[in-house]
């Protein structure tokens, strides 16, 4: 035998093993839904999913289209259900209906934990080491997650494949001040199994991404066991993109627009390693008015809770069969002659919630939520409120006060709580946990009311940038939906969006997210160290250049006869002293005669020179004092002199 089919025996043989101890049954779909929205704006919802019978937990160490992270994360953590979003901007309810999956503005992380011998304080420690590891997974700042920002939901966020016997074990953070960018997106797609190389994950380009007007990254991971057997479960790991479009920002004249448009490019095709790759592209309502080019070749009715939406289907692996390698690209063409013009809003949801704070100063305020139920039966309705540990919140201002929507103001009527669960928050340690639940007649609103007290912060405790404010984590508004008007989410035993098709239920569970709130705390002056620094390091730089130039010069004594004049009358003096010192010197010396050796020169000479110096300023003093009798003295020499 030679080596060639000693080689060939051996890749069969492990090629067998591979086979028993790997399962088979993981598979991953691609899907893209397109949706035009009121108010000139396009809704765009990307969707992947790997989904991954892996039996026994050993074989969650063997991972294909997973990726591993997530699979030993999960096992290592005792993670039954992961939630993560990282979204910028605000969803407008009353303008675009529901979204197909809810998320807030920020960052939005919570999990559920299951396993053997669990107790709080070590379900509080896995919480923490598990939003760290997806800090760095995702690129975010989830390491910022710890109990100052953690609640434990007790009536909002149940697993949605588990026994609700342990509420404890449920944890929920949200961090509003976090920004979503290219950092995030890049590490999210390459949880891909074909990453942004190919599929609809390469229509993701980040520079047509963040130009949005509102985009989110979401990150959803359950664990689905049959009869809860730990030995028989499916690993479910779905990945979604949010965008809304403004059209009137895409630089174009007409209603017409394209996936060119929108993503920069066409698409280039899909992923091999998908089982499915569908585009969905609703026909009807504010769809009604393109014309598609090229065509669908199928088209889905759906109806669900009497709700009825057309969508247009293509298959992207029948598509590029017959394509070759040219991008293919989907037009949504306008009637000619249509012209941008305000149109009529369609009608708004059942329910639709607002948040906004009232007060003034910095010492106190009111947080207010609103709640407005269009429908024309009473609805449930369920809040749950993360006030942070800086806002002191007063459980007997709470208040719940309705009107009827023809009505302008407030009256005196009050609605009485249904369940209320209120956990207080401590200072520099946990937040305010509030959930409360009424019932909310038809054609009214709700107006709920709060008091609250902002605290001064240490120096230390304020964030980077601190005049902008901080911010209050928005509200959760969950209720229960009889009809599926603007209803698109995915039903809870649902993992495709083609599972929502016709998928009516006597109720559906809705959740919504408010606007984040900031406060301006008291805030100190942050300027002022700044101008001290300033100031001193001003004043001991010009202190230094004169102390350094002193202590480093070379002090050298001048003599006083070699300094030159200063001033005009000195110099005066100067030359009439050089003109009698030349005239005098030869009489002086012929009448003196020569003058012997004298055996100290130098000392002699200084002498000299100083009678002589006192001799010329006397001579210039009676100069300036009688100047004629100098000169006529000078003119006429006395009998001496000859």
């Amino acid at each position: 035998m030679s080596w060639v089919h000693l080689w060939c025996v051996v890749a069969l043989l492990l090629a067998s093993v591979l086979a028993q101890t790997t399962p088979k049954d993981e598979h991953f779909h691609e899907e893209l839904v397109v949706r035009p929205l009121s108010g000139d704006h396009v809704n765009t919802y990307f969707q992947f999913t790997t989904r991954w019978h892996y039996g026994q937990k050993e074989n969650l160490y063997h991972t294909q289209l997973t990726p591993r992270v997530i699979a030993e994360l999960l096992q290592q953590f005792d993670v039954k259900e992961l939630h993560i979003g990282l979204t910028q901007g605000l969803w407008r309810y009353e303008t675009w209906g529901y979204p197909i999956v809810e998320a807030t503005s920020g960052a939005e992380m919570w999990a559920w934990f299951k396993g053997p011998n669990l107790t709080d304080e070590a379900v509080d420690k896995q919480w923490a080491q598990l939003a760290n590891v997806f800090s760095g997974v995702l690129c975010a700042s989830l390491n910022f997650v710890d109990n100052t920002n953690s609640i434990s939901p007790r009536h909002l966020l149940r697993p949605q494949f588990m026994p609700a016997n342990r509420e404890t074990f449920v944890r929920y953070a949200s961090l509003p001040r976090e920004i979503v960018c290219t950092e995030n997106l890049t590490p999210w797609k390459k949880l891909l199994p074909c990453g942004s190389a190919s599929g609809f994950a390469s229509l993701l380009n980040s520079g047509y991404v963040h130009n949005t007007k509102y985009h989110s990254l979401g990150l959803k991971v359950r664990t689905l066991c049959q009869d809860y057997d730990e030995d028989n479960c499916i690993l479910e790991l779905t990945q979604t993109a949010n965008l809304v479009y403004d059209l009137r920002l895409l630089e174009q004249s007409g209603n017409d627009f394209s996936l060119r448009r929108l993503f920069g490019m066409g698409l280039n095709g899909y992923c091999e390693l998908a089982t499915t790759s569908k585009i969905y592209v609703q026909c009807n309502e504010l769809g009604a008015r393109y014309q598609l080019v090229p065509l669908p070749p199928a088209e889905v009715k759906t109806t669900r809770g009497g709700y009825t939406v057309l969508y247009g289907v293509y298959d992207m692996q029948e598509q590029f069969q017959d394509q070759g390698e040219r991008l293919f690209n989907i037009a949504w063409l306008a009637p000619k002659g249509e012209v941008r013009r305000n149109r009529l809003k369609p009608a708004p949801p059942p329910i639709y919630v607002h948040r906004y704070l009232l007060g003034q100063g910095q010492e106190r305020g009111r947080i207010v939520t609103e709640v407005t139920n269009s429908h024309y039966a009473p609805l449930p309705i369920v809040v749950q409120e993360l006030i942070p540990w800086y806002v002191h919140a007063y459980l007997h201002t709470l208040n719940i006060r309705r009107r009827s929507m023809g009505r302008q103001e407030y009256g005196r009527e009050t609605l009485p709580f249904k369940l209320l669960h209120y956990a207080p928050g401590k200072q520099r340690e946990l937040p305010t946990h509030l959930e409360i639940g009424f019932l909310l007649p038809g054609q009214s609103s709700a107006l709920i009311t709060i008091d609250v007290d902002y605290l001064v912060l240490k120096w230390l405790e304020y964030p980077p940038d601190a005049n902008h404010g901080h911010y209050i984590n928005a509200a959760l508004v969950s209720s229960s939906l009889p009809m599926g008007t603007n209803y698109s989410a995915l039903p809870l035993e649902g993992h495709l969006f083609a599972h929502s098709f016709n998928a009516t239920r006597p109720s559906y569970v809705l959740g919504l997210h408010t606007e984040a709130l900031i406060v301006s705390l008291p805030t100190p002056d942050f300027s002022m160290p700044y101008n001290v620094i300033c100031l001193a390091c001003t004043v001991v730089a010009l202190a230094f250049g004169p102390i350094h130039s002193v202590a480093t010069k070379v002090i050298v004594v001048v003599r006083p006869t070699s300094a030159g004049p200063r001033n005009f009358l000195k110099r005066l003096k100067e030359k009439l002293f050089s003109r009698g010192g030349q005239e005098s010197t030869p009489m002086e010396g012929k009448r003196e005669g020569v003058v012997p050796d004298d055996p100290c020169p130098n000392e002699k000479a200084d002498d000299d020179q100083e009678e002589e110096r006192e001799g010329k300023e006397e001579a210039a003093e009676s100069l300036i004092a009688n100047p004629f009798e100098s000169l006529s003295s000078a003119a006429c020499p006395t009998v001496w002199d000859l």
